[in-house]
């Protein structure tokens, strides 16, 4: 039996932080998440990709497609998913050499697998390559959606690997319970935009953040934002870090990474 589509389920009514809000960036308790969460979907079957892409974006869900095993990769580290639906048997590379080069590269984005391997060795093999789900077709799309959402809500507020959820680069610290970013003990001036931009490269320090996704955090749920809206708080942002040591640096074609200055 195929997947049903359901009826759409109505999105939330705003998904733009308040101002002067204390809802942390990407924090799964905030009611409008779901509308500002992101999912690369590997399927190489384009009715499948289409259906699940459409089903997924109507539930406010935002959906980066690729059907090659070769190239999901750079399209992982380009989109920053929260969670990974990875196929197995994909063109080019099969979805669990995909899955282990990701984690060979330090990817940690949730993997949720979806196959038509079902058995319970396929699993296990799975499991060990580095998934954290795994659900056989056909399946249910309420289950589907609700195995993604709990990925995400683990993923958000599961520690980093030595136990602090704080970043931390070159004397920048982010206060895990405030949100404040500190340079060696003092709290930095930052307007809220400010703020967003700099703790969502400061969480991926030393690695290329992608515009697209550091416009969706830095302005949340606007669907009018200007193409180089997140280029002026980047420039803003920048001055503020000039007594710091670090430098905000943009890569054409990539993003924006934080570096110490040379």
């Amino acid at each position: 039996m195929e997947p049903m589509v359901d009826a759409p389920k109505p999105a939330c009514q705003s998904a733009v932080d308040p101002p002067g809000g204390n809802t942390k960036l990407g924090d799964a308790s905030d009611p409008c998440y779901r509308c500002r969460m992101k999912i690369l979907l590997v399927e190489d079957n384009l009715t499948m990709q289409t259906t699940l892409q459409r089903t997924f974006q109507r539930r406010g869900i935002q959906v980066v497609t690729c059907a090659d095993g070769t190239r999901a990769l750079n399209r992982w580290q380009a989109s920053l998913p929260d969670v990974v639906l990875l196929d197995l048997s994909l063109p080019g590379l099969d979805g669990l050499q995909v899955l282990a080069q990701a984690r060979a590269a330090g990817l940690k984005t949730p993997v949720l697998i979806l196959t038509a391997r079902g058995t319970v060795g396929d699993r296990i093999l799975g499991l060990n390559t580095g998934a954290d789900d795994y659900l056989p077709k056909p399946f249910d799309l309420d289950e589907l959606e609700a195995r993604v959402r709990a990925l995400a809500r683990r993923s958000a507020a599961q520690p980093d690997a030595d136990g602090d959820t704080a970043p931390e680069f070159n004397g920048l610290r982010c206060d895990a319970e405030s949100c404040a970013v500190y340079f060696r003990g003092e709290p930095l001036e930052l307007a809220p935009r400010e703020n967003a931009l700099l703790r969502a490269v400061l969480a991926k320090a030393g690695h290329a953040v992608a515009k697209e996704r550091l416009s969706e955090l830095v302005f949340p749920g606007e669907a009018q934002v200007q193409s180089d809206a997140i280029e002026v708080v980047a420039y803003r942002l920048r001055k503020k870090l000039a007594h710091t040591g670090v430098q905000l640096v943009t890569l054409r074609g990539l993003g924006y990474l934080l570096k110490a200055a040379s």
